[in-house]
């Protein structure tokens, strides 16, 4: 039995939202979504875009379900909100076109991993830390310590393989060569108005006018089509409450800045 809300949609369009940093559970919930429209066999989706970026590997998985979404004919458009930037970048560039509004916020192609150095602060207090590891690197970006040059070193390398990933992606997705994504893929940010005349953007437009172009992509009456949106976040309690849309963008603050912390990432932090 095929259940009603589980019917074909051959003549629907889907629409997912990418919204604040991108985590595990932002990976969960997306790929469920993206799951949804292969199954129902939507012939065109609608990825809105709002955000900083966040965790590579999620950042990856999501980019990789969306171009097997494509494979099986889906046409893909993303459309870029106020902002989408890193990691955004890395999820936008799997779909078939781009559409940004003139000043969105968008670029910041690049990778970041921070540590801290507490060890003067530990002194001070009079902590001292006795570690016994297995290799030369084990403790590698430990707070009660700087970071060795030998240690140094390794870590950007890292960064550079990280770096070079994102960049071929970016290169592959918008049809453009390595050289030109990286005259621009310095970690700087661009209206969407600047993003285009990089290439990284197709059109200048808000999200209708993503949706109008997912639909003549996908030979559908832009005029009548109204997406249906999936994978909604879940609501919580404390939405309900006096004062929740500061909570929940102190929230989102807490959460970048505890992100930041020994993890590689393709994160814009104004």
């Amino acid at each position: 039995m095929i259940w009603p809300w589980r019917r074909k949609s051959r003549r629907r369009m889907a629409r997912i939202v990418v919204e604040g940093p991108i985590n595990g559970g932002t990976r969960q919930r997306v790929l469920k979504a993206l799951k949804e429209v292969a199954e129902r066999e939507f012939p065109a989706l609608l990825l809105r875009i709002d955000s900083p970026g966040g965790t590579v590997g999620d950042s990856q998985e999501i980019h990789a379900a969306l171009l097997r979404l494509r494979e099986k004919g889906c046409r893909v458009v993303a459309s870029f909100g106020n902002i989408s930037a890193s990691g955004g970048v890395y999820i936008g560039v799997a779909a078939e076109s781009i559409v940004a509004n003139p000043g969105t916020i968008t670029g910041s192609i690049g990778v970041i991993l921070r540590g801290n150095d507490l060890s003067k602060v530990f002194e001070k207090i009079g902590i001292r830390f006795d570690t016994v590891k297995s290799g030369a690197y084990k403790d590698i970006l430990s707070p009660d310590r700087p970071l060795s040059s030998d240690e140094r070193a390794l870590l950007q390398e890292l960064i550079d393989s990280s770096y070079s990933q994102f960049v071929n992606v970016v290169a592959e997705g918008r049809k453009l060569s390595e050289e030109a994504v990286r005259a621009f893929a310095d970690g700087r940010v661009f209206s969407g108005e600047q993003a285009q005349k990089l290439g990284l953007v197709d059109e200048l437009g808000d999200e209708d006018h993503a949706r109008r172009l997912a639909a003549r992509l996908a030979d559908l009456d832009e005029d009548a089509v109204r997406p249906v949106t999936l994978g909604r976040p879940k609501k919580k309690l404390m939405s309900l409450l006096p004062g929740s849309a500061l909570m929940e963008q102190l929230q989102q603050r807490l959460s970048l800045e505890l992100m930041g912390s020994g993890q590689l990432l393709w994160l814009y932090r104004p």
